[in-house]
Order: C-alpha cells, then structure tokens, then sequence
C-alpha cells in the first residue's frame, strides 16, 4: 500500500501491515499525492474504495482518471444511470471498476446456481429470502441511516442478496415492494427462473426467538422451493477470495453489478402495496405492530 485516507484518524492497524503507507485524513491533499505519484511515473495500480455509499462514484471516478483500477464495496453505486456514466470513463481511461460480489464466490452460492443451471428450462422455483441483522441505534444517526446517502434498507443491507438472485435466477419481470421503513423493506419479484418473496430488516424485534437465545444479530434464511439452503457459514474468507481474484484479472465489473443496482433502485423509488397479492410472511407479522 502506498497512501490511504480515512477521515476517521485512529487507524493503527495500518502498522500491522503497511506502516510506510503515507496516510491522508483529508481527500484534497491525499488527491494531490496520488496525483504527484502518477507525475514520477510511480503511480497506483488499484485504489480500493470502502467509503460510505453515496461517495463510491466520485472515487470511482478518481480512481480512473488517475489510470488505476477501481475496487469498489458494495453497493457500487446507488443509481443504474451512474453505471453507464462510469462505463463511458473506463473506455476512455482503459481501467476498469471492480464490484465486491462475494456471495458469487460462496460454496453454497455456488452449488445453488450450479443446480439450476441444470434444471429444466421451464422450471419456476419459489424462493423465499430473509436476511435480518440487527442494528442500535446509532445506525439512525449515522449515515447509513440517511436514504440519500446510503440508499436505504435495500441498498445497505440487501444489495449482495439482489445480487445473488439475478446472478442464478436472471431476469426481473416484475418487483412489487409490499413494505418500506426506514428500518424494514420486503417484497415480491418474478425472475426468469423463480418467484421471489423477500425481506430485511435491521431491526432486532423480527430476529427468531432461537437467534435471541443464543445471542445472534443476524439471522439468514433462503429456501427455495421449501427446502432450506444452508449458506449461515463460510463467510470469513470470502472478501479475501474477492481480492485474490480482483489480482487475477478475474473481478466483477460494471455490467456484472448493474442488476442488482437496478433492482435495489426501483424498490428506493416504489410505492409501497402493503398486504397485497404475494408478499413475505413476516409482512404480517410487521403489520400487527
């Protein structure tokens, strides 16, 4: 590593690893180094963007237009029309943008997907989708809490999962939102491949009782056509992988990522049905409080 920035200033762990790394509180003067690297011929092959979310365009775009390639946390961008405008810059800068889709690298993901690749082609599965990883108060008041700066519920906590069906289950046909909270949005998409029913959330309260008993924030669950895919473990290493891969020339790019930011968008942008039609057994239980 040879420069980092983080506004945040209590970031010892860079001397575990990279305790030469020059390191920038303010984007102005670490720009300004990036750049004076570049002059001398010593410039940056990858700049690796963890920022909050409403930001990874613009560092995306510093990225390229300081000739280096992009590796971008999810969601790449909030709006599907930012992709195309990045898409433009790659072609004219010859970088390239990397996405951080790591369910596609996940054991389970992967055997899921290669299981129905090989399904009859009119098959239509029924999948249902939760994901519930608690979250204090503080997420409220910070910026993640801010829909224009994080892009909500759909985009913060269910983008990798969107991911995730498009990859295995294509298109979109429809994408009906039933529930939109701050804190809560659930649904219902039909796919080229399956009927989805889908909810997240972030507050405790939706968390099983047994997830509760043993002290557990998080809770996922998919099933597809009533039978439970186990995918809780094998998540420690996946970033790794996604890096290793990234080295490789073997990352996910900007088309790789536009379904699910599109997806993630129209449910941001939707009006809410309610208890309509298909919808998520736990959208009953959200109305009863």
């Amino acid at each position: 590593m040879l420069a980092a920035l983080d506004t945040f200033d209590s970031v010892g762990i860079l001397d575990s690893y990279f305790p030469e790394a020059h390191f920038f509180t303010e984007f102005e003067r670490f720009d300004r180094h990036v750049d004076k690297l570049r002059r001398k011929n010593n410039k940056i092959d990858f700049v690796s963007i963890c920022t909050p979310n409403y930001l990874h365009d613009s560092h995306i775009r510093f990225a390229l237009r300081n000739q280096a390639d992009a590796i971008c946390e999810k969601p790449l961008v909030l709006n599907p029309w930012n992709v195309e405008a990045l898409a433009e810059i790659e072609k004219e800068t010859g970088s390239r943008v990397n996405n951080i889709l790591q369910l596609r690298l996940h054991p389970g993901i992967i055997k899921l997907k290669q299981q129905i690749d090989q399904s009859a082609p009119d098959k239509i599965f029924d999948i249902d989708l939760t994901y519930l990883t608690s979250r204090g108060n503080w997420y409220f008041n910070s910026w993640k809490g801010n829909e224009g700066k994080s892009g909500g519920v759909a985009s913060n906590i269910g983008i990798h999962f969107f991911d995730m069906l498009s990859w295995i289950f294509g298109s979109v046909k429809t994408n009906t939102v039933n529930l939109l909270e701050p804190d809560t949005a659930a649904g219902y998409m039909e796919m080229d491949k399956a009927r989805v029913r889908w909810f997240l959330s972030v507050n405790y309260d939706y968390l099983p009782e047994a997830a509760k008993m043993a002290k557990k924030s998080t809770f996922r669950s998919i099933t597809v056509d009533g039978n439970e895919i186990e995918f809780s473990e094998g998540f420690t290493d996946l970033h790794t992988r996604s890096y290793e891969e990234i080295l490789k020339g073997n990352g996910f790019g900007l088309m790789d990522a536009l379904p699910c930011i599109q997806i993630a968008h129209d449910i941001r942008v939707a009006t809410p049905v309610g208890v309509k039609g298909e919808y998520h057994p736990l959208v009953r239980s959200f109305q009863k409080k």
